[in-house]
């Protein structure tokens, strides 16, 4: 509900007053364009503090230095840990920008609606303690805007694709924008850029998440400070424009040692490193550790056939599997291909389509192997192992290599042995259940974490990064993919079968030097006549 104008919470927009020559001072220090906001936050901003409840703000050295990249400037982001007064220094700095420039737009973008008003409630929690001969008067005064009788305004809002579209705005201020959907961060910033362009100031602040999202690309980018000859650049500014503020966790004042100790013992390393050390660990529960993750680094293809990447070239004497997760091929989920060597465990190749169809994909798998085959020689019989997910539309593509002739694709396709207890009708390839793909996580988890396979593709490490806890199994991220992270799957569970006739595969598979005992012995070898 809006406050009433008429109260002694807010000023009545173009009221007449007297002031004293104090006050007169006061004011025009605050008006100074260039460091007044220092003044105004040190004098005459409140916050709310959560023991000791109203207070004047007293900024530390490293909130002043954060408050001079805000104002010094047009473009900055910062990255600063948790509970570092962020947030306070961005309320103070926008109720002093709206009340000392008129006819500006602030736009408040928040990860979350709570997070907006949580931003919206600090800016009139410091507006309503202002003395009058301060501040503005309000035209309009609620908890999702502000407008002065200056002609400016400040208007808080989710993060969303579109997110002030339309608007002109002055200056945009996103908070913890590093924990915004990948996507939906994607589609803001493309459609909030142009108007920044106009001639409008950014301020991004945020703890990091993930090295991929668009805050990562941004920081990134802010740290690259060298110019097109080599050199460094004497402005401040990244390629992109932005110049990047960081603080530590030691900086400060209460911080030490001692309270780090403390910390790591009630948070773990993982957290304190993401959440206080700054690095661009993934906040949610990925199936493999995000501090692994972070190590991990991808490389280019050394060549590409059509759309197939190859990080390494097949060679004689190296067993190779190929699996195919297939889809529909009609814009949707992705279709993907994984090719691995063994018993290294070497990512070779990977393809990965949505618009391909099912045939389609089928041949680009053959074509694979042919290459795999011609490679290797005479090694190729005996040493090339493939096979598909037969859930779904998996079974269109069984008919697509029935109808091609089994025959015609290189090397032995591999199938799951009947499960111990059960009785049913004998299927190509593999058949992914809940129980089958919880227990292939757990192999993918143990063989990357213990460095027993090597990861080549960056979209592969894209995926593992956003594949994470979602109820009682592990998927993307919501509006992200994991076509080729369940192609990987299947490779481990294609390895898993092959352990138990290749002692070196069974090496590189064993954990703890023990397997679960989930299929039955398996046949000598997996061939199925037409």
């Amino acid at each position: 509900m809006a406050k009433s104008l008429e109260g002694v919470l807010t000023k009545k927009a173009h009221s007449k007053e007297k002031f004293t020559e104090a006050q007169v001072h006061d004011l025009l220090m605050c008006a100074d364009p260039k460091d007044g906001y220092e003044y105004f936050s040190k004098n005459f901003f409140y916050i709310q503090h959560p023991v000791k409840g109203k207070l004047l703000f007293e900024p530390y050295e490293y909130q002043i230095n954060l408050l001079h990249s805000y104002h010094d400037y047009r473009f900055n982001i910062n990255m600063l840990p948790r509970q570092s007064g962020k947030t306070t220094c961005a309320s103070a700095y926008l109720l002093w920008y709206a009340m000392f420039h008129p006819d500006q737009t602030i736009l408040v973008a928040a990860h979350k609606f709570t997070g907006a008003q949580e931003i919206m409630q600090r800016i009139r929690y410091g507006y309503e303690l202002c003395p009058d001969y301060i501040r503005c008067g309000v035209v309009s005064y609620n908890k999702g805007s502000m407008e002065f009788d200056n002609g400016s305004r400040i208007v808080s809002q989710t993060t969303t694709g579109t997110t002030g579209r339309g608007m002109s705005i002055s200056l945009l201020y996103c908070d913890e924008f590093a924990f915004v959907q990948p996507n939906i961060a994607n589609e803001f910033w493309t459609s909030i850029s142009p108007t920044l362009a106009t001639g409008g100031r950014a301020i991004i602040t945020s703890t990091p998440n993930s090295d991929e999202d668009q805050f990562a690309i941004i920081w990134k980018e802010s740290q690259d400070k060298f110019d097109e000859y080599g050199g460094e650049r004497d402005d401040g500014l990244g390629r992109n424009g932005f110049h990047g503020f960081r603080s530590e966790w030691y900086d400060h004042p209460d911080r030490d040692d001692n309270w780090k100790k403390q910390e790591l013992g009630r948070i773990g390393e993982e957290r304190f490193r993401r959440e206080y050390g700054c690095e661009f660990l993934v906040y949610d529960e990925t199936l493999i550790n995000s501090i692994k993750l972070s190590e991990l680094v991808g490389r280019e293809p050394i060549m590409k056939m059509g759309q197939v990447r190859w990080y390494k070239k097949p060679t004689p004497g190296n067993i190779y599997l190929v699996a195919l997760d297939p889809s529909l091929g009609t814009g949707g989920d992705y279709s993907a291909i994984e090719v691995f060597e063994l018993p290294s465990m070497i990512q070779c190749a990977e393809w990965q389509h949505n618009i391909t169809p099912v045939q389609g994909q089928v041949k680009i798998l053959r074509d694979v192997l042919k290459y795999i085959a011609e490679e290797i020689g005479s090694d190729s019989t005996n040493n090339i192992y493939w096979s598909a997910e037969n859930n779904t539309v998996g079974e269109a593509a069984l008919v697509v290599i029935q109808d091609l002739g089994e025959e015609t694709f290189p090397g032995l396709f591999v199938s799951e042995p009947a499960r111990k207890g059960h009785v049913r009708k004998f299927r190509k390839g593999f058949n992914t259940t809940h129980g089958s793909k919880i227990s292939a996580c757990s192999r993918l988890k143990f063989l990357i974490e213990e460095d027993k396979m090597k990861i080549n593709s960056r979209p592969m490490l894209s995926e593992l990064k956003g594949f994470i806890a979602r109820g009682v199994t592990f998927a993307a991220k919501e509006g992200q993919h994991d076509d080729l992270v369940a192609a990987l799957l299947l490779i481990v569970r294609m390895s898993v079968i092959l352990a138990d006739w290749d002692p070196k595969v069974f090496e590189t598979m064993s954990v703890n030097n023990h397997f679960d005992e989930e299929w039955d012995a398996p046949l000598p070898i997996f061939i199925s006549s037409n």
